[in-house]
């Protein structure tokens, strides 16, 4: 016997009553189902490459492979970063360059040339945009990233598909059985007892959960967007043939399955539709089923919740979920920290995240493809007189430059005059006060900014987690204006920050003294001392201290080794930070001095990275 097919039969064996106990009690005993979902299993396992066999043979062995300080992860979009799959192959070595081992790229399988929704709208699960390339250049890319030990990560949308995906294109002919594929409904009597306590996602774009087909006299439940169909997860087969699908994909070389919406793919009549018990019963048997097929997978899910309440995500130590979750809040909450100077909430979260297993594994951000929501901890923040509906009004008119001497350039996204509420698109560099110090010729300014964004990136790496970059965050891309005069973009502000990579930019890394080498100078300063010393590993315990200014985040790392006090002066006012590790000299990794860990006087939004 071939000894993979021992270890699947050996997997299978180990998991096969937890999977089969969870199968049916989601589908009422459905054996032929699972028995289908068994045969898909060991079809794919069977399609499955020699090489990634062999690869999860030795992430398995290491299964901590994937925590630590080794990952640096980007994300981008292939059209925007070098046009199509075959450009991102032939800018492998600048991904290289900026010690990048782990690359998220944005949804490029098959989507509608209009109302694609950035790419979540998928037509296509097996099909890659034919203007971005083929399934074959996907794979044959993986394929060179695995050569140079670089992961690949791509989104999975579990929850709906397009309006023009072949089952949705069954289902407006009137074929009963893709009907059953989604949530269909003759009339409005159902909805209506839906819309009562399932909130909406974008309440002033697209309102409700529901969509009226006129042409099938249906309505049908869209989420997020009327051209997505929301899938029904109560009919087996959707779950068969999406599990199908992700491992066809994962088949391609995928070594990160990102789980686009996680928490809305059950819905339950009489609930909010999130998050329910279903959910994890489905997460974990995506988690069991990768264990059996491709041990060497890792699920990542997306879940925009504070850190604390997505910890059901994780699942036990007994019966895991996810391996990785998002760091969303920390990111909201970083930006609100730079447009009030202000660092407690952040202190208040950083806690949390800190009092949690170290085998939790986040991905920590500055920003993404998406816009920032501010969902801050407003009962927290009201001890200091703080309203929800105030602070985000100034949120918003600080960071998009309408606040008297605010340096920021950004858009608002999903703006709703009636409520105020709205949330926040911009580039890091724009956001910092780098496009606004070019555009003045202020080189006073500009330092600053340049200080701001540094400041904000070592901060990101010092935080216990993966650390992901946007791609052109590295070079100070600012915002894209462009998306203004595109019919089919400029209802989307998101795409402010999703704008083309400029590689004449990137050029400038190499001019001494240009605000590209500055920065990218700086970072892979801070990535490397990363990747070298032991104290940024999980394994090291981490916790805030206590600065005695609101100003100034004080975190410390230490493992059995190595001991980091790390400062970060969130203000423009130099400050001091009256810590007291009364332990000696330190050394501050970053510009090489020596000093001692108490009192420590800190330049306008400087840091230190002080080692003992």
């Amino acid at each position: 016997m071939d000894n993979y097919v021992k270890e699947y039969r050996d997997e299978l064996t180990k998991y096969y009553d937890e999977l089969k106990w969870l199968y049916c009690e989601l589908y009422e005993n459905r054996m032929d189902a699972f028995e289908e979902l068994c045969r898909i299993m060991y079809r794919c396992y069977q399609e499955r490459k020699r090489p990634l066999k062999e690869l999860d043979t030795l992430r398995k062995e290491n299964p901590d492979w994937y925590k630590g300080n080794k990952l640096l992860g980007m994300m981008l979009y292939v059209d925007a970063f070098a046009g199509n799959l075959e450009g991102v192959r032939n800018k492998l070595d600048y991904i290289e360059e900026c010690n990048v081992n782990y690359i998220h790229l944005m949804p490029l399988l098959d989507t509608p040339e209009e109302r694609n929704d950035g790419g979540y709208a998928v037509s296509d699960f097996r099909r890659v945009k034919p203007q971005l390339g083929t399934m074959e250049e996907l794979e044959q890319l993986a394929d060179d990233c695995h050569g140079r030990g670089i992961s690949l990560c791509l989104d999975f949308v579990m929850n709906h598909t397009s309006e023009e995906h072949e089952w949705a294109k069954r289902a407006r002919q009137g074929e009963q059985e893709y009907q059953e594929r989604y949530y269909f409904y003759d009339n409005y009597d159902i909805p209506a007892e839906f819309e009562k306590t399932v909130p909406q996602v974008f309440p002033t774009t697209a309102p409700g959960n529901f969509t009226w087909l006129p042409d099938l006299n249906k309505f049908v439940m869209t989420t997020f967007y009327p051209y997505q169909w929301d899938l029904n997860y109560q009919n087996p087969v959707v779950l068969n043939d999406m599990i199908s699908n992700v491992l066809n994909l994962i088949n391609k070389g995928i070594d990160i399955i990102r789980i686009d919406a996680v928490p809305y793919i059950w819905k339950e009549l009489g609930t909010n539709c999130r998050n329910l018990p279903q959910v994890h019963n489905i997460v974990r048997m995506m988690r069991i089923i990768c264990e059996i097929v491709c041990p060497g997978v890792l699920l990542l899910g997306e879940v925009v919740m504070a850190p604390d309440k997505v910890v059901p995500y994780f699942g036990t130590v007994e019966k895991p979920e996810c391996h990785m979750l998002y760091n969303v809040t920390t990111m909201a909450t970083t930006w609100n920290c730079v447009a009030t100077r202000d660092i407690r909430i952040l202190k208040q979260q950083m806690d949390i995240v800190n009092s949690l297993p170290k085998e939790y594994v986040f991905l920590n951000y500055l920003r993404c493809h998406d816009d920032i929501g501010w969902g801050l901890d407003y009962p927290w923040l009201m001890q200091f007189g703080i309203g929800e509906v105030s602070h985000k009004k100034y949120l918003n008119d600080f960071l998009t430059g309408q606040y008297p001497e605010s340096f920021a350039r950004g858009e608002l996204y999903n703006s709703d005059p009636a409520s105020g509420d709205a949330r926040l698109c911009g580039t890091t560099a724009s956001l910092c006060g780098i496009e606004k110090a070019l555009c003045e010729h202020d080189e006073s300014a500009l330092n600053r900014a340049l200080r701001l964004d540094f400041m904000l990136h070592a901060y990101m790496l010092v935080q216990s987690g993966i650390p992901v970059i946007y791609s052109g965050d590295e070079i100070a891309l600012q915002n894209d204006y462009s998306y203004h005069e595109d019919p089919r973009r400029k209802e989307d502000s998101r795409y402010l920050h999703r704008g083309k990579f400029d590689w004449n930019l990137a050029k400038e890394r190499n001019i001494k003294g240009s605000v590209t080498e500055r920065l990218f100078g700086g970072l892979a300063l801070l990535e490397k001392i990363r990747q070298s010393h032991s104290v940024f590993g999980h394994d090291a315990d981490v916790w805030t201290t206590e600065t005695w200014d609101n100003s100034v985040l004080g975190i410390i790392r230490a493992d059995k080794k190595e001991k980091l006090v790390a400062l970060f002066n969130f203000s423009e006012f130099d400050k001091t930070a009256w810590i007291n590790e009364d332990d000696g000299e330190y050394t501050d990794l970053i510009s090489g001095r020596t000093m001692a860990a108490k009192g420590v006087d800190i330049p306008a939004y400087g840091v230190y990275w002080l080692m003992k």
